[in-house]
This record gives C-alpha cells, sequence and structure tokens, in this order.
C-alpha cells in the first residue's frame, strides 16, 4: 500500500528500533490476531507430533503462527487454554477429541473463530471435524486376529483416555460378534503408556489369563514392549502369540518380527484440519464440515499363524 522507498525506510526504522508489533492492538483492529491455536494432550507423543508436522508444514509462508497449548490429558487444563486462546483473538482453533467438558464445548461453540476437532469423529462437531472412529479400527483389527485363527485374544491398554476406551469397546465388539459368551480378557491402567509397560502388562496378563493366545494393544508402545516381553519368555511371535498395535509408527515395519498395526492417517489430519482453518479466515469454502479418513490395517508377521 505504500511506495518502494517508503517501504524501505520503514523496514530500516524497524531494524534500527528492534520494533515487534503488538498483537494485542492488531487483534483489536483486525478482530482477530495471525495465531491458530492448537490444544493437544502432548507433546511427547509421536501420534500428536506426526499431527504437527503437518500442520506445521500446512501453515509454512502463510501470515499465520501456530501457537501450542498441552492439556495433559486434563479437562480443566484444556477449559483453562481454551480461554486463554481466545481471549488473544486467534485466527482459528485446532482442539484434540471430541470429549471436552461442557463448559469446554460452551466456549467453542461460542467463539468467534473457526473449531476443527481432531483425531475423533462425531454427527455433532464444534464447527468442522477431521479424524476417524477408532471403534471401529479396534473392531477391524480385533476382528482380523479372529480371521487368523486366534481364539482368546486379550486387550491391554494404557492411559486410558476417551479414544482409548472407545478402541477398548470395538476390542470388546469383536469378541461379542465371535462368541456372544466369549470372555473378555482385558487389563489396563491410567498410567503413561511405554514400551516398558507393554512388557510388564504382557506378562501381569498372562499371569491372570494364561490362556490368552493373542494380544490387542491400544498403541504401539505398548506392542513393541508385549513383543520383547513375549520373546524373554521364549514365545514364538505369530504362532504362540499375536501381537497387534495401534497407530503403526516405523518401528512396527521395522521390528522383528514386523508387528501388526492399525495405520491411522495423523499428518493428513494436521494437513486438512490447518487448510480448513485458512479456507474460512480466507472466506472460501473449507469443504465438507466432517472428513473421516478412515485408517489401514497393516497385518505383518505378529499375527502371521502360517
Amino acid at each position: 500500500m505504500v511506495s518502494e522507498g517508503l517501504r524501505t525506510r520503514i523496514t530500516k526504522a524497524v531494524a534500527e528500533l528492534g520494533y515487534v508489533p503488538d498483537p494485542s492492538a492488531r487483534a483489536l483492529a483486525s478482530r482477530r490476531s495471525n495465531v491458530i491455536g492448537v490444544l493437544i494432550p502432548s507433546v511427547t507423543n509421536n501420534v500428536f507430533t506426526d499431527v504437527l508436522s503437518g500442520l506445521y508444514d500446512t501453515v509454512a509462508g502463510t501470515p499465520y503462527n501456530v501457537q501450542l497449548g498441552n492439556t495433559r490429558y486434563i479437562a480443566s487444563v484444556e477449559e483453562d487454554l481454551i480461554r486463554i486462546f481466545l481471549s488473544q483473538r486467534p485466527a482459528g482453533l485446532i482442539v484434540a477429541g471430541i470429549d471436552q467438558s461442557p463448559a469446554s464445548r460452551a466456549l467453542l461453540e461460542q467463539a468467534d473463530c473457526p473449531i476443527v476437532q481432531i483425531m475423533d469423529v462425531s454427527n455433532d462437531p464444534v464447527d468442522m471435524l477431521v479424524g476417524f472412529s477408532h471403534r471401529d479400527a479396534a473392531r477391524a483389527a480385533s476382528e482380523h486376529l479372529f480371521a487368523q485363527g486366534y481364539r482368546a485374544p486379550a486387550f491391554i491398554g494404557a492411559r486410558m483416555d476417551p479414544r482409548s476406551e472407545r478402541r477398548l469397546a470395538g476390542f470388546s465388539d469383536a469378541i461379542k460378534a465371535a462368541d456372544p459368551n466369549g470372555k473378555l480378557r482385558k487389563l489396563t491402567t491410567q498410567e503413561p503408556s511405554s514400551v516398558h509397560l507393554g512388557g510388564e502388562l504382557f506378562d501381569r496378563l498372562l499371569t491372570l489369563e494364561p490362556d490368552t493366545d493373542a494380544i490387542f494393544c491400544n498403541n504401539d508402545d505398548l506392542a513393541l514392549g508385549a513383543q520383547f516381553a513375549a520373546q524373554r519368555r521364549g514365545l514364538q511371535i505369530g504362532k504362540d502369540i499375536g501381537i497387534c498395535g495401534f497407530n503403526d509408527l516405523e518401528v512396527m515395519s521395522a521390528a522383528y518380527p514386523s508387528i501388526t498395526s492399525v495405520r491411522t492417517f495423523r499428518r493428513e489430519m494436521g494437513e486438512l484440519a490447518a487448510r480448513r482453518i485458512l479456507a474460512r479466515t480466507n472466506d472460501e469454502d473449507a469443504g465438507d464440515p466432517i472428513v473421516d479418513l478412515k485408517w489401514l490395517l497393516c497385518a505383518r508377521d505378529s499375527t502371521d499363524r502360517s
């Protein structure tokens, strides 16, 4: 909006003065800041690392910046962070999950900016949603175990947040479909997930349910730990014990034997969520408000009984 000569003088003055624009003043002038807020429950979980990678790459080169908030799986922390973000008049908010508290849900519904919920599906999103059905994916993985000839599968899970509970529900669905009177073998904990914990849960489960012939784990860390524990017992992976993970991190195909897992399209989730925010901020068509990315069952050696 100004001549090139004036632009050069302004740029020089900015550099000499060390001037930094006041985002609060800018937000008041434009009604919105250039911040896209992102609320995730963990900054160390590889699952969310992939989501953020897709999000950052999509926002790169635009006028917008990404600001993270870590809810740590605590509903009250999520509510506080939503209030903080909304006070900054963000360009948009991306929120992991569909299980917000009533107070958080009300805040999001009243927000004067685009909202995208990710990591799950629902017929009643706050605004827009990009995710997949954890229950359906877990059921498909569990049905794969029965199709491979396993007859006494069990579920192990850690950090049983609502998404993990839906995976357990999908496992239960498959058990009931295979045998209405079938036993639901499971061992869960609220402890944070880790490879080491996966081994501990595997050993405890086999003590409680010694006839278990397959394990469906609610994430890949647990599956890798379970495989290590099975190998320490001298069990032949695939034949003596089947193991299936969830998310399909790179280590699943690199492990020996390779481990069956449910691939989830996490990077694409971040990309699509960011694109929808950007489209709405530019008054463009953001596409369908609900996007179901589905999943892909990656069958490998750990469930091969041949």
